[in-house]
């Protein structure tokens, strides 16, 4: 199996960060969307924290982090608990304090019902694929504890009409390839993708580069994507989007125009079989 993928390098301007990094942790992207970096993994908030509406957290982090992401949480938004949980896909660093967060807070959680059997613990994913590159980084995320959810009822598939809940104005849309059942989340109105692991806003070279975080777009890790040539029509179909801002799992938020030119080169010479 062979796969040619291109990095497209950003150049520092296109960062959408505003005011850096807040008292609570986060770091402010537009007034109802913002995220905190776990490790090496982005978990994020929507919803005004000036306000008293409902909010959703979009992913769960990696193991380890559950007192870290509660206090990030509670220090936006007051303590209250969101409305619901929307998961990108169910690998471990982005559930890896699910168990934990649903026993406190017992809201709905939203994922794909391709992902549920993973997330019940019903079913392993793929061993990763040392020999694709990145292999190091990702058998460390995997290999991390983490608990299965218990069946209380609280997982639940999202809409198949494609809207999102407790999240007006914003769709998911079906992005496979590094995992059957990833999800991206599109809200047209601004033009704001979250691309979860199917676009990525930093560098997956080396643990130093994840470190950094410098602005680069790619593809998803290569060593724990399932399906290659899906994960190439995804991250076409994001693009064809035109977004103005995006937000991924790892890395920054990056907006404009050059961030769209990037994508454009990406698309371009991203192949796989």
């Amino acid at each position: 199996m062979a796969l040619l993928t291109e990095r497209i390098s950003l150049e520092r301007h296109t960062g959408a960060e505003h005011q850096g990094l807040r008292e609570d942790g986060t770091r402010h992207v537009l007034p109802d969307l913002a995220y905190k970096r776990l490790f090496v993994v982005n978990v994020a908030f929507f919803g005004n924290p000036e306000g008293y509406e409902s909010w959703v957290l979009i992913d769960a982090g990696v193991p380890g982090t559950l007192v870290n992401l509660k206090e990030a949480a509670s220090r936006r938004f007051g303590g209250r608990a969101p409305s619901a949980i929307v998961l990108t896909h169910a690998h471990p660093d982005h559930v890896g304090c699910l168990a934990g967060l649903s026993e406190l807070w017992q809201v709905p959680i939203y994922a794909h019902p391709l992902e549920h059997a993973f997330l019940r613990g019903e079913a392993t994913y793929p061993s990763p694929d040392p020999s694709a590159g990145g292999g190091l980084l990702s058998r460390a995320s995997l290999a991390r504890d983490w608990r299965p959810l218990e069946d209380n009822g609280l997982l639940q598939a999202l809409p198949e009409d494609g809207s999102v809940p407790f999240m007006p104005g914003w769709r998911w849309l079906h992005t496979p390839g590094h995992s059957a059942g990833h999800i991206s989340l599109w809200r047209e109105s601004d033009r704001t993708l979250y691309s979860g692991d199917a676009i990525l806003t930093t560098s997956q070279r080396s643990a130093y580069a994840v470190t950094t975080g410098d602005l680069e777009l790619s593809g998803p890790p290569r060593a724990l994507t399932e399906n290659w040539s899906q994960a190439v029509q995804s991250v076409a179909k994001l693009a064809a989007l035109q977004p103005e801002l995006i937000l991924s799992s790892h890395g920054r938020a990056v907006r404009g125009e050059a961030m769209r030119q990037g994508l454009a080169r990406l698309v371009a010479t991203f192949r796989g079989d």
